[in-house]
């Protein structure tokens, strides 16, 4: 009984040196790689917002949650990684072998540790991340860009859009598809009231025009004490506003909590509209958080045999190989997704499900 609570201690001591190396690469990767990603976005991006330079520097402090959030992934890889080659190199991981430890025991605590980081994730994600793009959408908006109608904090399910003197209420918007959902376009005259309003089911822009399906038309004469109002079924309108323009306010998904997007989708799904594109948003809000596991479990099997002639350059490399192979995925995923080629919850999830399923079949090659 003694000799077996010793070698309780014993493991105990192995797995807290093991999580201890970890997490200094962790942290060591996540610092170098969250500096060097916003120092690249500063010297691309810098030149073309014109602004003083405490109002860049609010704009890019608020971005720091989320570069920090985009970054753990990857730095779970390369501690992972750096610490299995380190226990190599310093034949330590040998002298476990021997002990009888497998290596599904001696990454334990290494998984343990990135599970806990992956929880973390997703609560930076759900509760932190939201409140600082909005004030950093707020900072370009109103204080670089100097266009505060783009500007709109995600209260009412909804987008509302000013452009000079014409205000669009837009319930949903497919910017692969160039698709609006529930659009009404209010007009004004020179002294700020309405005398035109066009409502739609839908609207898709081709070319140069916008051609609208299933809709009113509303007069407002100051003439007439009744609106004159008229249905149709197609029509074409010609509008400064592009795609473009309308997915640059579109970005509900980034300010919104889990709850709330599902709310908005239960909510716009009740309404008939289309919302895979959220639905895909909302499972990758879950899927991303949990990628710094997966990463985990992909570098195991490669720091496996990374001996003293296994140089820094070399595993860096494995890194990025990785990160370059899971984002190709992704992107393929979330675009299948977002068209609807596949169901919401596959294209956020089989990234994921893919490199999991390619670190089991390089670590029963192994057999350790």
């Amino acid at each position: 009984m003694s000799r077996c609570f010793r070698l309780i201690a014993v493991f105990s001591i192995i797995d807290r040196y093991i999580a201890r190396e970890f997490l200094k690469y962790f942290l060591a990767s996540v610092i170098v790689f969250s500096t060097l990603f916003l120092a690249v976005d500063m010297l691309s991006r810098v030149w073309q917002l014109k602004a003083e330079s405490t109002v860049l520097w609010q704009y890019f402090l608020f971005e720091i949650p989320t570069i920090v959030y985009r970054m753990t992934p990857v730095s779970c890889l390369m501690a992972t990684i750096f610490t299995i080659s380190f226990l190599s190199r310093t034949n330590e991981l040998t002298a476990l072998f021997s002990s009888g430890m497998s290596l599904a025991r001696i990454s334990a605590p290494i998984l343990v540790v990135t599970a806990l980081i992956s929880v973390a994730s997703f609560f930076v994600s759900d509760k932190l991340i939201p409140p600082f793009t909005k004030k950093q959408n707020y900072v370009y908006y109103v204080e670089i860009k100097k266009t505060p109608s783009l500007y709109y904090s995600v209260k009412t399910n909804k987008i509302w859009y000013r452009s000079k003197d014409l205000i669009y209420n837009i319930k949903t918007f497919n910017p692969e598809k160039a698709l609006v959902q529930g659009l009404s376009i209010y007009y004004f005259n020179q002294d700020w009231k309405l005398v035109q309003l066009i409502t739609a089911d839908e609207a898709h822009y081709e070319g140069s025009n916008w051609y609208l399906k299933n809709g009113t038309v509303t007069l407002f004469a100051s003439e007439s004490s009744f609106p004159l109002t008229q249905n149709f079924q197609q029509k074409t309108i010609t509008l400064d506003e592009r795609p473009n323009d309308i997915q640059d306010i579109d970005n509900n998904s980034d300010v919104m909590t889990v709850g709330e997007l599902r709310r908005y989708i239960r909510k716009n799904k009740e309404s008939g509209l289309d919302t895979t594109r959220y639905e895909v948003a909302y499972h990758s809000k879950f899927s991303f958080a949990f990628v710094s596991f997966v990463m985990t479990f992909l570098g195991i099997p490669f720091s496996v045999g990374r001996d003293k002639s296994g140089s820094f350059a070399l595993n860096v490399g494995i890194t990025l190989g990785i990160v370059f192979m899971y984002w190709t995925l992704v992107s393929v995923g979330l675009s299948l997704g977002s068209h609807g080629t596949i169901p919401a919850a596959l294209a956020a999830w089989g990234p994921n499900g893919l490199m999991l399923g390619l670190s089991v079949f390089f670590l029963l090659r192994l057999k350790k």
